[in-house]
C-alpha cells in the first residue's frame, strides 16, 4: 500500500494511492495525521478501511507532503555504500560504526515543492537515498526484529549545502538542515510490499542525467543493522526517518564539481517505491 500526506485547499490530510493517480482520503477516520495512525499500530486497519471508500481527490488536485510531515527524528547515516568509503581516497578501513547526523523537518520538502539554493552558498548538492519509516516504537532492537519495527520506506534527496558542511570540525549539521534543501517521498509503501532479503535500487539524475546509482547489496550496515545500533542510544517511535545513505556520484565529486542550480530537475528513484522529483529555485526568488 502507498500511502502519502498532502495539503488541499489549505488542509492537511493522509490517504492511500489507488492505481497511478487517485487518492482515498483516511484521515477523519480516527486518526488525523499518519504519524498518528502509525503511532496507533493501525496500519492494517487502514489497509481495510481504504479499500472500502471511494476516491477523493487525484494527484495533480493536491500539494504532497513529506509522508510523515513532522517526524520527531529525522537520522541520516553518512558514507554507507562501500565505494562510498573507497571515494574519500584516504586510505581508511571501513568503519565499525555508521556515522549519523541528525536533519531537522524544515529541511525536507515533499514531491514537486522546490529544492531551495540560499543565498549564503552556491554549493546546494543532492544525495538520493532510500529512507526507513518506523512503524513500531523500540530500544535496544535485534537486527534479527528489525524488520518488524518498520512501517515502509521511501524516497530522500538528502540535499547539502556543501561548504557548510565544513564550517564545524566535528560536525556536519549546518549544512544538511537549511529549509527546504532536501525532499522526502512521494509517498511509504509499505513494509508487507517488499522482500527483506532482496536488494533494492536507488539512483539519482538531475536534468535526466544518471548520477547516481547503486544497490542495497552494498551497504556497509544493512538497514536492520542500522536499526539495532541507533536503537541502542535512543528509542526509536513511530513514524521516525532512517535515511540510509547515498551512492557515489554527489556533484561535489565531479571535477570542476556540479552543484545543483535553479531551473535543475533532480529525481531520486527506488525500485518498487516510485519516484521523488524536485525542481531547483533560488530562496530569494520564492514567495515567503
Amino acid at each position: 500500500m502507498k500511502l502519502l500526506s498532502f495539503t488541499h485547499q489549505g488542509r492537511a490530510r493522509f490517504g492511500a494511492l489507488r492505481g497511478n493517480d487517485e487518492i482515498v482520503a483516511l484521515d477523519g477516520h480516527g486518526h488525523d495525521s499518519l504519524r498518528a495512525a502509525l503511532d496507533a499500530g493501525d496500519l492494517p486497519a487502514l489497509a481495510r478501511l481504504a479499500d472500502t471508500l471511494s476516491v477523493t481527490h487525484r494527484l495533480d488536485e493536491v500539494r504532497l507532503l513529506p509522508p510523515i510531515p513532522a517526524p520527531e527524528k529525522i537520522i541520516c547515516v553518512g558514507v554507507n555504500y562501500g565505494k562510498r568509503n573507497e571515494e574519500y581516497q584516504d586510505g581508511s578501513a571501513p568503519p565499525a560504526y555508521p556515522s549519523v547526523f541528525p536533519r531537522f523537518p524544515g529541511s525536507f520538502v515533499g514531491h514537486g515543492a522546490p529544492l531551495l539554493r540560499p543565498p549564503e552558498s552556491e554549493q546546494l548538492d543532492y544525495e538520493g537515498e532510500i529512507a526507513i519509516v518506523i512503524g513500531k516504537a523500540g530500544r535496544r532492537i535485534s537486527a534479527q526484529d528489525a524488520w518488524s519495527h518498520i512501517a515502509g520506506l521511501t524516497c530522500l534527496n538528502e540535499g547539502t549545502v556543501r561548504d557548510w558542511i565544513k564550517h564545524g570540525k566535528f560536525n556536519v549539521t549546518q549544512g544538511k538542515n537549511f529549509d527546504a534543501s532536501g525532499s522526502m517521498g512521494p509517498w511509504m509503501v509499505t513494509a508487507d510490499e517488499f522482500d527483506p532479503a532482496a536488494p533494492l535500487t536507488v539512483s539519482t539524475r538531475v536534468n535526466g542525467e544518471l548520477r547516481q546509482q547503486d544497490t542495497t547489496d552494498n551497504l556497509m550496515f544493512p538497514f536492520a543493522e542500522l536499526i539495532r545500533y541507533i536503537s541502542i542510544w535512543t528509542t526509536l517511535k513511530p513514524g521516525d526517518v532512517i535515511s540510509t545513505g547515498t551512492p557515489i556520484g554527489a556533484g561535489v565529486r565531479f571535477t570542476p564539481p556540479r552543484f545543483l542550480k535553479p531551473g535543475d530537475v533532480v529525481e531520486v528513484e527506488v525500485a518498487g517505491i516510485g519516484i521523488l522529483s524536485n525542481p531547483v529555485a533560488d530562496e530569494s526568488a520564492v514567495p515567503a
